[in-house]
């Protein structure tokens, strides 16, 4: 090789790193875009709904202090390091999940019929999954104006009303029923979600197909009474009728999260990424799914609890209801306990995952 065709070449070789450069520069700041960009539209603001008070100071008054208590003059706390997070995650991630009964690819219709909160701690890590009842008669937002001045229904009506579908649409935001049901739950419990995620049974369906089922045990006759499962082991497909009870969906979010995490999965990633592709809403950005992902292979099943409030706090009954002209079936409750069950839910103390056993019936543990 001549010392001119040595010479081009390092010319050459300069320009090639150059351009590699470039292109590893301008390709990484496109992925960190995009990587940061929500898949859907975003919650709307929570402010402007103020939860009612139940005890109100007269004017002028303080507090009554006990005789003998001492009143100490605020010191100055010093900032402590916060834990390390799992997945370079947040400290908490709050996320509402909603399962339409719509059985189609789109999100125009159908109601709200499985609500649950989700509590992702990533600093210890642990997850919490919070039951709430669809048929629990709640003040919906926006919706007044549309129902002749009614704006009580039932919990599950806030995905339908918030949904373009049939002329409903009741408010004029691109969260659509996923946002309409966050802001319903915020005026009614004091809940305050940081993203959504809406699954129709269609989809469900065929998340649990393309891994090709799960499998779930049932050890003993009461379980088999809670869940419509006989004693022994059960291989499930997507399209059997066993995801309608609450009981029966927490048994399958344990058994699909241990599938999805196994390594056999892996071969039916494809088929996977295929079920969700254009057939869920949400507002989560890339980033933050594979920041839940990551940590949902490193999460003990034992650290992921699903709660449900306590049974004997609801009574059955019926009201009114204008909009169909006849009564219809709720859950009488007092909303101010379930809020104080959401303020522990919210500051990680109830479910205590420490205390909590497979037989008590407000929690449910992946064992």
């Amino acid at each position: 090789m001549t010392s001119i065709q040595k010479a081009i070449l390092t010319i050459l070789s300069i320009i090639a790193c150059g351009l590699a450069g470039l292109v590893g520069y301008y390709g990484l700041d496109a992925y960190q875009f995009y990587a940061n960009q929500p898949l859907g539209p975003q919650l709307p603001e929570f402010s402007p709904f103020l939860l009612p008070s139940t005890w109100t100071p007269a004017p002028g008054s303080t507090p009554a202090v006990p005789m003998g208590a001492v009143t100490f003059v605020p010191t100055i706390s010093f900032a402590t390091e916060r834990p390390q997070t799992y997945c370079n995650g947040p400290y908490v991630m709050t996320i509402l999940a909603i399962g339409s009964d719509a059985r189609a690819d789109t999100y125009k219709y159908g109601l709200g019929d499985v609500i649950r909160v989700l509590r992702v701690d990533f600093a210890t890590p642990k997850v919490s999954v919070l039951e709430f009842p669809r048929d629990l008669w709640v003040q919906i937002p926006f919706i007044a104006d549309n129902l002749d001045g009614q704006d009580h229904e039932r919990l599950n009506q806030a995905y339908l009303y918030g949904n373009p579908g049939d002329g409903f649409g009741y408010w004029d935001d691109s969260s659509g029923g996923s946002g309409l049901t966050a802001l319903t739950l915020d005026l009614n419990f004091g809940v305050k979600a940081d993203h959504y995620i809406a699954v129709n049974m269609r989809t469900f369906e065929k998340v649990v197909n393309a891994v090709g089922g799960v499998d779930v045990t049932i050890p003993d006759q009461e379980t088999a009474n809670a869940t419509d499962l006989s004693i022994g082991n059960h291989h499930l497909n997507g399209d059997e009728g066993v995801f309608q009870r609450a009981n029966n969906q927490n048994l399958i979010m344990c058994a699909l999260r241990e599938k999805i995490t196994s390594p056999t999965v892996v071969t039916q990633l494809p088929e996977l990424i295929a079920s969700f592709q254009d057939n869920i809403q949400t507002d989560f950005t890339p980033e933050e799914l594979g920041q839940l992902a990551c940590l949902g292979a490193q999460l003990p099943r034992e650290n992921i609890a699903f709660a449900s409030f306590p049974q004997e706090l609801f009574t059955p009954t019926r009201v009114h209801d204008p909009v169909f002209g006849k009564n219809v079936f709720v859950w009488d409750v007092d909303f101010n306990i379930l809020r104080q069950y959401v303020a522990s839910f919210n500051a990680g103390t109830w479910p205590d995952l420490s205390q909590a056993t497979e037989e008590e019936e407000t929690t449910s543990l992946c064992q």
